[in-house]
């Protein structure tokens, strides 16, 4: 590693992972494991309780309409970029933008 890979100077704990890296990681997963806690508590303590079946409805009208909102917009997604939607356009007297490879 020369000076030039590692401007600031630091240097990368044991296992390759920067103590920048290791102090971003620590907290997420810190908030996952007390999420991961939260979700478990809940469905114990909500396991007592019966489903009616418009419930049941509900939630599977929720995930159908959710997917296909979520599948509708994937598609638009893919057929702007394959059509050439999303290039960047010619604006008359200003030259075009050559940054992008």
């Amino acid at each position: 590693m020369t000076a030039m890979d590692n401007p600031i100077g630091k240097k990368p704990a044991a296992n390759g992972l920067s103590w920048g890296a290791v102090a971003l990681i620590a907290p997420m997963l810190a908030i996952l494991a007390g999420a991961g806690w939260l979700a478990a508590r809940t469905w114990l303590a909500a396991a007592a309780a019966p489903m009616p079946a418009s419930a049941y409805v509900a939630l599977t009208l929720g995930v159908v309409f959710s997917l296909l909102i979520g599948c509708g917009l994937m598609a638009l997604l893919f057929y702007s970029s394959r059509h050439g939607y999303d290039d960047n356009t010619f604006v008359k007297g200003r030259p075009p933008d050559n940054d992008r490879e």
